[in-house]
């Protein structure tokens, strides 16, 4: 048997040179974050090959529907600039032929390239197989925390220094990103990276790091639960849960992880702690908790649950609403927790458009009023306030509209509604659309904030509910639930009688004490009661199909004006409003019906 003799490669077997790849960089517009629910506004792509450019296309595009405020605000395109032009069906031939054969760029890619797929779906073009290169990728492999402090294409533009800086117009981003592509591929001679097959594998191979550290991931159980990755000083970086812990952990060293934050905690980790769950229910409100206890750097949400914000009816003479950050067992009524401090600011203005309290912030007082030293506004002379500051309503008339506040905060949101409908229609009759839109805004505010508020009350007030799921492979998981806190979970295996592990379960569950007002964080013992977001992850678990009421202690119901059912009414209304808008009235929003 004689020995093979060696053959020389050619240079065909090293890949395509990037000098003689033709790379098509593309920006888009749009409407919105998701093709489910955005559209396209511009196209801005530029073609290039050896660093030189080729060719571009630029086009506005109109999305068949309204560009929101904020969209304008930050790209500058207007209604009236995509009215005349072509919409996306028409657009799409010419960009797919000026692509043809190429390979795509984008900044963030995803993003880019999911438009343009939903697009071809939508309107009957099947999407050619480009290649893609993403230079978020390209940036986050090769540049350092030192260099840059982010990958967002303004700071890369910075940094490279680009000609032409980006502005959220799709052809000058475009040219942007082209010339950030041409610096990170010249940092990438450094690495051996001189053909196009290896550019596209650099942006996902893991780094040094990610491969050193694949070890702590080897006692990993493949089961459920929550995983703290922890430095060598035993602080908590990043808290997460997963299905299965195993292969979520191992995912962080490996290259399919591309997020910045994410590899350099894995630089900084030395060990990986595991706590195994029943359920994902467990899993996921375990989470949450540990979030709230140890704010680990490198979680970006529920670090914070003690930062909601609330709507307070105030206790005091002539009491007010007021915006707090504490909801506390005082006798105060409150609305929330609602998101944001704007939400809270969109919700009061609804039910004052209902009841007609004070809207000063001054803490008034009857020997105050009397010796007429109280502050005075111009809302008494519109019509918007009783002024009792200059004693023209007295306490006992005041109360009337503080205890038509309470009740629309603890059950009966008719008012606010009746109130703000038929403030809609007056300024739609009188082609005020923008005002209409912004009391519409308020509006579903409020009713999402009161639902939330009266969900969570609801669960809140339980002193126990034991509820059952089907498990995905047979049997159950069973749940038990004290005032809104997990009390106790786990599982019956299949074909096994449910009631001795339900009453086994009962019997080790948590003891939870009442605690304050619902969604409130409680202050020092963790037995008392539960955040708000842990109550809402019970309640989605509750709202799966197949869940059993297994036992229940208390009343569980929603009050019956409240705003539980008025918020399916005002997302269908908002829904038919969207679709109403005709292609020359794109802009104008339509009254609730």
């Amino acid at each position: 048997m004689t020995a093979a003799h060696p053959v020389q490669g050619t240079l065909d077997d090293l890949g395509t040179p990037l000098a003689d790849v033709t790379f098509v960089v593309v920006d888009l517009e749009t409407t919105g974050a998701s093709p489910k629910d955005a559209a396209i506004t511009e196209i801005g792509a530029v073609k290039v090959r050896g660093g030189v450019e080729l060719g571009d296309l630029a086009t506005l595009v109109d999305p068949g529907g309204p560009i929101p405020p904020f969209i304008t605000a930050l790209t500058g395109i207007t209604q009236q600039m995509v009215t005349a032009a072509p919409r996306i069906g028409q657009v799409l031939p010419a960009f797919l032929e000026f692509a043809h054969g190429c390979v795509l760029v984008a900044h963030n890619a995803r993003f880019d390239v999911g438009f343009l797929k939903a697009a071809c779906a939508e309107h009957g073009y099947e999407w050619p197989d480009f290649p893609v290169v993403d230079t978020v990728d390209l940036a986050r492999r090769t540049l350092t925390r030192d260099e840059v402090p982010n990958c967002k294409l303004e700071t890369l533009a910075r940094h490279f220094r680009t000609p032409v800086q980006p502005n959220h117009r799709a052809l000058a981003d475009a040219r942007a990103t082209v010339d950030v592509l041409h610096g990170l591929i010249e940092r990438l001679g450094s690495f051996g990276v001189s053909s196009l097959e290896e550019l596209r594998s650099f942006a996902k191979a893991p780094t040094p790091e990610q491969r050193r550290k694949r070890y702590l991931a080897d006692d990993v159980p493949s089961a459920p639960g929550v995983y703290l990755f922890e430095n060598a000083d035993g602080e908590v970086l990043y808290v997460g849960k997963s299905g299965d812990l195993r292969s979520r952990v191992r995912s962080y060293f490996t290259g399919s992880e591309t997020r910045w934050r994410a590899r350099e905690m894995v630089g900084l980790a030395e060990r990986v702690r595991t706590v195994v769950c029943a359920t994902g229910l467990e899993a996921e409100v375990r989470e949450l908790r540990l979030i709230a206890q140890h704010k680990p750097r490198y979680n970006r949400r529920s670090k914070f649950p003690e930062r909601a914000v609330w709507l307070k009816l105030t206790v005091e003479p002539f009491p007010r609403l007021s915006i707090v950050h504490e909801c506390r067992d005082d006798g105060a009524s409150y609305l929330g927790p609602l998101s944001s401090r704007r939400q809270a600011e969109e919700a009061r203005a609804a039910l004052h458009e209902a009841v007609p309290l004070r809207q000063c912030t001054q803490r008034l007082t009857l020997t105050l009023i009397d010796k007429g030293k109280a502050r005075t506004c111009a809302l008494a002379d519109l019509g918007r306030c009783g002024a009792p500051c200059e004693g023209r309503e007295t306490p006992e008339h005041y109360d009337a509209h503080t205890a038509a506040a309470r009740r629309v905060i603890e059950g009966d949101a008719r008012p606010v509604v009746a109130a703000a409908r038929t403030r809609i229609d007056r300024l739609s009759a009188e082609l005020r659309y923008e005002e209409a839109a912004a009391q519409r805004d308020r509006l579903a505010a409020f009713v999402r904030a009161a639902a939330r508020g009266q969900r969570l009350t609801a669960l809140a007030r339980l002193p126990q509910l034991v509820a059952a799921r089907p498990a995905p492979g047979g049997g159950w998981e069973l749940s038990v639930v004290r005032y809104g806190r997990l009390a106790a979970a786990g599982t019956v295996p299949p074909r096994a009688h449910p009631r001795p592990y339900v009453d086994a379960l009962i019997a080790t569950a948590e003891t939870v004490l009442p605690g304050g007002p619902p969604g409130a964080i409680p202050a020092g013992a963790v037995t008392a009661g539960a955040g708000a977001e842990e109550m809402e992850c019970v309640l989605r678990w509750l709202d799966t199909p197949g869940v059993r009421l297994v036992e229940i202690d208390g009343d569980w119901t929603c009050p019956v004006h409240g705003a539980e059912g008025l918020r399916r009414w005002l997302d269908h209304a908002l829904e038919r409003a969207r679709d109403a808008v005709e292609p020359e009235d794109r802009g104008v929003s339509r009254p609730l019906r």
